[in-house]
C-alpha cells in the first residue's frame, strides 16, 4: 500500500534535493584549495538552502494530491514517535532508537512516505532537543534516505523479511553515521594532521585521511547505532509491521473518495 505516490514533479524534487545532498556530503574529497567551499561558511549556507528544498518536496507532494489527509495524519503520528524516541539516545554512545521507525514506516508505506517521514522526524526531533544548527540539513537528508530506501527493498515475508530489514537497518544506520562524519570532517579542529582534511589533496589521499578519521572518532558510535537499529527492527518487526499494514488497509490511501447522501 503506497501512502504517498511519487508523481513526476515530486520525484524530480526528491532527485534534485538528493543530488544537492550528495554534493554537500562529498565536496571535501574533490574541492580545489582556493575554492570558497574550503572555508567554514558554506556549511551555514547549506542550512539555509537545503531546508527550503526539503520543504519543497513536501509541498510538491501535497500540491499534486500525492498526500491525502489520512497519510498526513499517519505521518504526524509516526514522526512524533520518532522525535520522542530520539532524546532517549542523547549522550549515550551510538544508541539512537529512532531509525527502526523509519525502516518500518518506509517499508510498509512506500518510499515517498519514507522520505517524508525521515525528513519530518529529524526536523521535529531537532526542535525538541535544541539541535538546530548547520549540521541539521545533513541529518535531515540522511534520515530521509533511510526511509526512502527502506521503501525500495524487494518483497519478502515472514522471517526472511525481518532478517532483510534488520540487515538493512544496520547498514543504513552505519552509513548514516559515516555520512554525518564526512560532513563534519573538514571543520573538525584539534585532530592529528595525518587524519585532518587537506584542501586540494588528491582524492585518494583525502579518502584515506577520512577513513582514518572515521575509525578514530566514530566507530564507538556507528557500530552501536547499527547494532541497536538491527536489534530493534528484529524485536519490533512482526508487531509493528502488522500494525502499520492494518492501518494502511483501513486507510485505503489509493481508494477514490466517494460522497453519498444519507
Amino acid at each position: 500500500m503506497t501512502a504517498v505516490r511519487l508523481r513526476p514533479r515530486s520525484a524530480t524534487a526528491i532527485g534534485l534535493v538528493s543530488l544537492t545532498g550528495l554534493v554537500a556530503f562529498g565536496w571535501p574529497l574533490v574541492v580545489a584549495p582556493g575554492a570558497g567551499l574550503a572555508q567554514s561558511g558554506p556549511a551555514a549556507w547549506l542550512f539555509v538552502v537545503m531546508l527550503p528544498l526539503l520543504l519543497a518536496v513536501a509541498l510538491a507532494e501535497i500540491s499534486e494530491d500525492g498526500v491525502d489527509a489520512k497519510a498526513i495524519a499517519l505521518l504526524g503520528v509516526l514522526s512524533a514517535i520518532g522525535a520522542a524516541l530520539r532524546p532517549l539516545g542523547t549522550g549515550v554512545a551510538g544508541f539512537e532508537p529512532l531509525f527502526f521507525v523509519l525502516v518500518h514506516g518506509g517499508r510498509v508505506l512506500g518510499r515517498g512516505f519514507g522520505y517524508l517521514l525521515g525528513s519530518v522526524t529529524m526536523f521535529a526531533s531537532a526542535l525538541l532537543t535544541a539541535g538546530v544548527g548547520p549540521w541539521l540539513p545533513f541529518q535531515i537528508l540522511g534520515a530521509a534516505w533511510v526511509g526512502f530506501f527502506a521503501g525500495c527493498l524487494p518483497r519478502l515475508s515472514g522471517r526472511a523479511e525481518i532478517a532483510m530489514l534488520s540487515g538493512y537497518g544496520a547498514t543504513a544506520a552505519f552509513i548514516y553515521g559515516s555520512l554525518q562524519n564526512l560532513a563534519l570532517w573538514p571543520f573538525a579542529t584539534g585532530v592529528s594532521s595525518s587524519i585532518a582534511y587537506e584542501p586540494g589533496a588528491p582524492i585518494t589521499g583525502n579518502l584515506g585521511r577520512f577513513v582514518a578519521f572515521d575509525l578514530a572518532t566514530s566507530m564507538g558510535f556507528d557500530v552501536p547505532r547499527a547494532v541497536t537499529t538491527a536489534v530493534l527492527v528484529a524485536l519490533t518487526g512482526r508487531p509493528v509491521l502488522l500494525a502499520l499494514r492494518r492501518a494502511a488497509r483501513r486507510a485505503a490511501f489509493e481508494a477514490p473518495v466517494e460522497f453519498r447522501r444519507p
